[in-house]
């Protein structure tokens, strides 16, 4: 095996190989040892403690033996994702139709640890294919080209607290053991609000990662060109500029890449309990309400809610107060919303610095008192989108 690497390089190969000798598998090959090297920027002893705990990680978890895990059936049909073909390396190109998926819904099918283990599989499964790709192209085709579309992209389910997390746990796995196994990553048509949400989940990702991702707003001719310099026309869906498309003509490719979509609540069989220490309970009195102020200091700072109330619906909106002659006009209209059903979401951005008013509106309401459990967050602005990356998210 021929590697082309500096001396200084080689010796921590070496030295890292050694040191490790003692729990590597038949296909831990010298490819294999450099990406926790390159991970660990060189350092074989922190290399050795990254793939040692990895290896912990994948006990504990049984990463080895997931191929006879059965994902239930609701989850198979509404998981966003799916492989297209393979990239001019010979690397596996996966597509994520992003949007398309509900994390509200599919926690309440499955546990969160049950999510994380149909993720484990999903990887370990393309990442065998990638192996045995490389077996006929050669180490370039041992890792895998993404294309997440983030078309239709809402933030309001993230900012439910148990699928914000769980992304960021989704990260955090990723990237602890996984090192170096994306080649390139698109991610396509992101919206402005994107840039928000990226601001905080790239705080969980290493250089090489960030390095690897390019995000391109809605604008085709752009990200198409950029996808088919390494992906063949012949293995893309029509969608994203190649010529794959369903029997029936249909551009996506559903036949092969799940679009995901909601789950409808008849299918929900879990039940997750909250509030916790995050939420503020108050009881909105029979025929009152509650009107509490929270300030904007700077251009384009987001203002997110999350709540829900006991047994009934309740009346929710927010008001923006004009600093110039101290009036307020409805931003999200005052209405009642269904929020003892599932929990109520939102975001808006804030278009100048002022005070905004939200308000739970138990006004029309004379028989019951009204439990309602929130979380209501200013957070500063989303700052521009900067990586090592060709990145265009304007």
């Amino acid at each position: 095996m021929s590697l082309k690497l500096a001396d200084d390089q080689r010796f921590a190969l070496m030295k890292f190989r050694r040191s490790v000798q003692d729990i590597l598998q038949p296909h831990h090959d010298d490819y294999f040892l450099l990406r926790w090297l390159r991970a660990r920027k060189w350092d074989p002893t922190a290399a050795e403690k990254m793939l040692r705990d990895s290896l912990e990680w994948r006990k504990q978890w049984d990463a080895d033996n997931l191929d006879n895990l059965i994902i239930p059936e609701v989850i198979n049909n509404y998981l966003p994702y799916g492989q297209s073909g393979f990239d001019k390396d010979g690397a596996p190109v996966i597509i994520v139709p992003f949007a398309g998926l509900d994390m509200y819904g599919a926690l309440h099918v499955i546990t969160q640890k049950e999510f994380v283990k149909v993720m484990i599989k999903l990887i370990e499964s393309y990442l065998n294919l990638a192996r045995e790709q490389s077996k006929q192209y050669g180490p370039i085709a041992n890792q895998v080209t993404v294309i997440f579309d983030m078309e239709g992209f809402n933030l309001k389910q993230y900012l439910w607290k148990p699928a914000g997390e769980l992304i960021i746990n989704f990260i955090q796995m990723y990237e602890a053991n996984y090192p170096e196994i994306l080649k390139m990553c698109f991610i396509i048509n992101a919206p402005r609000v994107f840039a928000f949400a990226f601001s905080i989940v790239k705080r969980f990702m290493d250089d090489y990662t960030l390095s690897k991702m390019h995000i391109y707003k809605a604008e085709p001719i752009k990200w198409q060109a950029a996808i088919l310099k390494l992906v063949p026309k012949d293995q893309l869906p029509v969608h994203f500029g190649g010529i794959l498309t369903d029997p029936d003509g249909n551009p996506r490719y559903t036949t092969k890449i799940c679009q995901g979509g909601k789950i409808p609540k008849e299918l929900y069989t879990n039940k997750i309990d909250k509030p916790n220490e995050d939420y503020t309970t108050v009881v909105v009195r029979k025929g009152g309400k509650l009107e509490f102020d929270i300030s904007a200091p700077e251009v384009g700072s987001i203002l997110s809610w999350e709540f829900r109330s006991e047994g009934h619906d309740i009346k929710f909106g927010i008001l923006k107060k004009d600093v110039s002659n101290g009036t307020k006009t409805e931003v999200i209209p005052i209405r009642r919303v269904s929020s003892h059903q599932c929990d109520e979401v939102g975001v808006i951005t804030c278009e100048t610095p002022t005070t905004y008013s939200v308000v739970f509106d138990n006004t029309y309401s004379i028989l019951r008192n009204k439990k309602v459990h929130y979380s209501i967050r200013m957070s500063p602005p989303a700052p521009y989108i900067t990586t090592k990356t060709d990145i265009n998210c304007n």
